[in-house]
């Protein structure tokens, strides 16, 4: 019989069979809630990717942008962050939805 040592179930020693009453697992890797099997476009994907994307091209837009421009308090810099952001944002989710709709299977 193996004994392991596990204080979450408040005794000193607990078998893999109390383990496994008690819910925790016997790895440090949890197991699978959910899987989803998307019909059409992967909503998920695109959220993920179009977050990605804005963050490694569009924010050296914004930035490049933002050298021709006067800002000199930080209201103004928030403002124009929204402002030429925004737009770049959704330029970004646009391109990979159609991306995304033309590539499903």
């Amino acid at each position: 019989m193996i004994k392991r040592r596990c204080s979450r179930v408040g005794v000193a020693w607990a078998t893999p069979a109390a383990l496994k009453r008690t819910g925790f697992p016997y790895s440090s890797v949890p197991e699978r809630v959910e899987t989803t099997t998307p019909d059409g476009v992967d909503y998920g994907w695109v959220m993920q990717t179009t977050f990605v994307i804005t963050i490694l091209i569009g924010a050296p837009i914004v930035v490049a942008i933002s050298t021709t421009a006067t800002l000199p308090t930080w209201t103004d810099r928030a403002e124009f962050a929204i402002r030429v952001g925004a737009p770049v944002w959704l330029v970004t989710s646009l391109i990979v939805f159609a991306y995304a709709k033309r590539k499903q299977t």
